[in-house]
């Protein structure tokens, strides 16, 4: 029988030393993609308009099965961060602006606050299934 190196099943690679790093690599890498085709197609987006493009096409690509390959490594989260940070650059009036600030402006919180968010709400689902059982 031959062993594997990595196994994918449903769009999620694993690897048998069950580290994130290619997908959080595949992740960046589609999402760059489409933002380089948003930026190119859009040269002056607006806050609305970005919100919708960045909410409904770059970011899934970043939050795919995040709760199956939660990226742990600085290195990972910072490959991630980096799109996150570029995509709100492409806003006419506000690109020039800190990061901290652009995100405020759109009413954004960073993907690791959202990760965090979804890991809470998933543990509270948990507990309060298990209430329910006993």
């Amino acid at each position: 029988m031959k062993s594997a190196t990595k196994e994918r099943d449903l769009g999620i690679t694993t690897t048998s030393d069950l580290k994130v790093s290619r997908l959080c690599l595949n992740a960046v890498s589609k999402a760059n993609k489409v933002l380089g085709m948003v930026s190119r197609q859009f040269r002056d987006l607006d806050k609305a308009s970005f919100l919708i493009l960045y909410k409904g096409f770059i970011r899934p690509y970043l939050e795919y099965a995040i709760q199956a390959w939660s990226p742990y490594l600085k290195k990972d989260i910072a490959y991630l961060w980096k799109v996150q940070k570029r995509a709100t650059k492409i806003i006419k009036g506000i690109g020039s602006m800190p990061y901290s600030k652009r995100l405020d402006e759109l009413k954004l919180t960073t993907l690791e606050k959202r990760r965090l968010r979804r890991d809470l709400i998933k543990v509270y689902k948990l507990a309060i299934n298990r209430q329910r059982k006993y």
